[in-house]
Parts: C-alpha cells; structure tokens; sequence
C-alpha cells in the first residue's frame, strides 16, 4: 500500500473498447440530418446559392459510411481505439469538405468541427485524441485559405472582415486545445474514480466474504460440538470396557483421537469469529488489535493507548465490528508499519459525542507538497520511500480505499505530520512521522447494549 507518496505517473489504464458502434451511428445520423436541413434551409429561405450536388454528395459519403456500418457490424459492437480514432477523422474530414464548400470559416456552423476533437477526449487515450486535435487544427487551417465563397442568388458575396475571420479561425483552434485538454482531464478522472472505486468494492467485499465465511465455520463448529463431544464419551466407555479385547481396545481410542482431532480443527477454523450479536460488536481495544493482527510480528513495536475523553464515560466503548472498518484500519496500520523506523502508536478516545482513532508512526511523514491531495487514487511513492520497502510495488491506492471505506462508516479523516520535515532528527518529537486521525459519532459505531443471551436451548 504505497502511501508515504508524491504523485507520480499513474498506470496505464485499460479503458478500450468503451465505445459502441451504435452510439457513433446515432451521432452520425444526427449529424446528417442536421447537415441536409441547413443545406435546404440556406438554399430555400436565404437564396445562398450553393453548389448542392456537391454538398449532397459530401452528405452522401457520411450515409454510405454509416449503411456500410449497419450492414458490415452489429450495432452492438464495441470498437477499439483505432477504429473509434478512424470513425471521427473521417467525420472531421467530412465536416471539414462540407464548410469548404459552403463558406469556409465565414460559415457559422464551422464551430461544430469541435464535436469529432471532444468525443475523442472523453473516450479515447491520449495519443489518439492528440492526433484528432493536430488533424482538426490542420483541417480548419486549410478551409480558411481554400473555400468556396458564400454568394446569394442576387450575386452577393457573403462575408466577415479578414480580422474577424482570422479571430474565429483563432477561437476555433484554442477550442480545439482547450476542449480537448478539459475533456480528456476530465474523463481521465472519472476512469481513475471509478477503476479505484472498483477495488473497494473487491476488497470491501472479500472483507465481507472472510466475516461470512469465518460466521458459517463458527456456526459449524457451534452446532457440531454436541455430537463430537458424544464420540468422545462414548468411546472412552468403550475403550474402559473392552480392556481385555486390545483389539476392539484400540479402535474405541482411535475414534476418540479423532474426535479430539475433529475438536481441534474445528475450534481453529471457528476463531475467525461467530455470527451472532456478541461477536459482531467487541470492545473499540479489541477491535483496534484484530486489526492489527497481521502486522504485529513484523519487526515494528505497535503500542496501543485507549482512553475516555472529556466527558466520556470509564467503560470502554463497545462498537460495530464492520468489515469497511476492519478492513481500513489494517490498510491504515499496515501503512503506518511499512513506514516506521521503530514504532507505531494507535491511540483511540471517546466522548459522549464522538469516538476518535489516531494512528502514528516514527517514519518521515507525508510528503510536503502532497498532503491536501492524501486519498486520491493511483498515487505512488515517492523515490526515497522506496528504499525502505524495497520488495513492495503497490499502485496507490490503499490510502484511498481506507479513506472511501472509513467514510462509509461516517468517519472524517484528517492527515498530518507529526513534525516539520525541515527539523533535524534530535529536534524530532517521538511520534514525528505520518498521523492519521479519524473521528466518528457516537452513534454511528456504538452498538446497543445487547444484555444476557438468555436462556439455553434444550438438547432434544
């Protein structure tokens, strides 16, 4: 879990074949409809006097493209890179022939040349949505020098001043830039969101399977104690009895062996915890130390410090044991110990209010330049925290899914350093490293107070 981190250059990610061939051919047949009505409304209504089997056939080509598509493909089909980069240079090159034909850059309607460079941003890499962008920019380039003029039927020559022409040419190639460059920011951010909200739900959900799993076990172990402990007592009566037959002696002890056997690797398998009121509520101390179970043998002191806050009661709170909550504080701890020199302090306290959790460490802390963006997704470490862990190559993203989960619980976190990273080290206060803290309502993780279990159940 790479946390100690400066942003760095996130994976690749592998978001091809987004694309259905059917949203392009609904654009591309909006896009044609739209073309042929300004046509015969220029032509009609403003008696411009247009070359229209020119125009026509430049409509033409992109109805034929998309027949061929129909015909050729499912529309169901999703398309790669590639063939989505193709599908809008030719719709760009149409567009483009189209404006040249009908006033070049003294046609309003240029500004849509902008449509094929934003879709290919928000749906393409980077690569390809550069190459759009240079094409476009080349496209309306050449328009503006070769065109064929706007003229009425009266012979009136339609057109803007050489400055205003130039301005929108200008304008048109900063969209181009800058559309291109929001949009694919944008996009890039949402896939990124999403791919890491994907791993939470992954790890949140083979947290919650392991709980189940650990509960079914539990209830198995429950349920099938009677019997083994019957095994037992009936064949140590057998084994007392058939003291003169060695035999039948041994076989009684071995059923006995097994039994305890049995016993045994039930009970193991049972520790993961039952699926009942006790044990899906513990102590806040205990829940603390199961999570940090894993990483309490790894060579880094985790000392633990619980207490009321003012106001707060003497008895120790008892809380959820959720699986988002488990689950964060051990990405938490782990972070927390793969970055220690030495130590590693989780202290928790509680008010009437609220319950607070603080884990810190002796390490060197977060780095400067990056603390207000700690919870993003596909963010790595920085070069000199590799060295202590030299084994690990994460990708980012286990602050952010102790972040997203511990939230989900009604948490708010807070990261700081323990100290400034510009003191020398005897300046250093003892807990100098990373802190995080974590504060919830009350009521948010305080489970009610469940009593006795009440009275057995009679054995049929």
């Amino acid at each position: 879990m790479p946390d100690r981190f400066e942003a760095g250059p996130r994976l690749a990610e592998a978001h091809h074949d987004w694309v259905r061939l059917r949203t392009l051919i609904f654009l591309r047949w909006t896009a044609i409809i739209g073309q042929i009505a300004a046509i015969f409304v220029a032509w009609c209504c403003y008696e411009i006097a247009l070359d229209l089997a020119l125009c026509l056939a430049t409509v033409g080509a992109s109805v034929a493209a998309n027949i061929v598509a129909i015909f050729l493909f499912p529309e169901s089909r999703r398309l790669s890179q590639a063939e989505v980069t193709a599908t809008l240079l030719f719709d760009s090159a149409q567009l483009a022939v189209l404006l040249a034909l009908t006033g070049g850059l003294n046609n309003p309607f240029a500004l849509l040349i902008l449509v094929p460079v934003t879709i290919a941003a928000t749906a393409l890499e980077r690569r390809p949505t550069i190459l759009l962008g240079v094409a476009t920019i080349a496209m309306i380039t050449l328009v503006s020098w070769f065109h064929l003029p706007l003229v009425t039927l009266s012979g009136e020559v339609i057109a803007m001043p050489t400055v205003v022409e130039f301005g929108f040419w200008l304008a048109i190639v900063i969209g181009v830039a800058f559309l291109g460059a929001y949009a694919y920011r944008i996009s890039s951010e949402i896939h990124s969101m999403g791919d890491a909200l994907l791993a939470t739900q992954l790890a949140l959900a083979r947290e919650q399977k392991l709980t189940d799993l650990g509960g079914v076990v539990a209830a198995a172990a429950h349920e099938l104690g009677t019997p083994l402990a019957t095994i037992k007592l009936v064949s140590s009566e057998l084994a007392d009895e058939l003291g003169d037959r060695p035999e039948l002696h041994d076989d009684a002890m071995l059923i006995r062996e097994q039994a305890d056997r049995c016993r045994d690797i039930l009970r193991s398998m049972g520790r993961a915890g039952k699926d009942d009121l006790h044990l899906r509520t513990a102590p806040l101390l205990a829940v603390l130390r199961e999570a940090a179970e894993p990483h309490m043998d790894r060579g880094k002191d985790i000392y633990f410090d619980v207490g009321p806050g003012p106001g707060g009661s003497d008895r120790q709170p008892m809380i959820y044991r959720y699986p988002e909550l488990i689950h964060a504080l051990r990405n938490l701890i782990q972070n927390a110990v793969d970055f220690a020199q030495t130590t590693v302090w989780v202290d928790a306290e509680w008010t009437d209010k609220t319950i607070t959790v603080r884990i810190a460490d002796n390490g060197r802390g977060y780095a400067p330049g990056v603390l207000g963006r700690i919870g993003d997704p596909f963010l790595h470490t920085r070069g000199g925290d590799r060295d202590q862990r030299p084994e690990y190559e994460g990708m980012g993203l286990g602050l952010f899914i102790a972040k997203t989960l511990l939230e989900r619980t009604g948490a708010r976190l807070r990261f700081t350093n323990g100290a400034d990273p510009f003191l020398n080290d005897p300046e250093h206060p003892v807990r100098s490293g990373a802190i995080v803290e974590a504060e919830w309502p009350a009521n948010r993780l305080l489970s009610a107070d469940i009593g006795a279990l009440g009275q057995n159940q009679p054995i049929a």
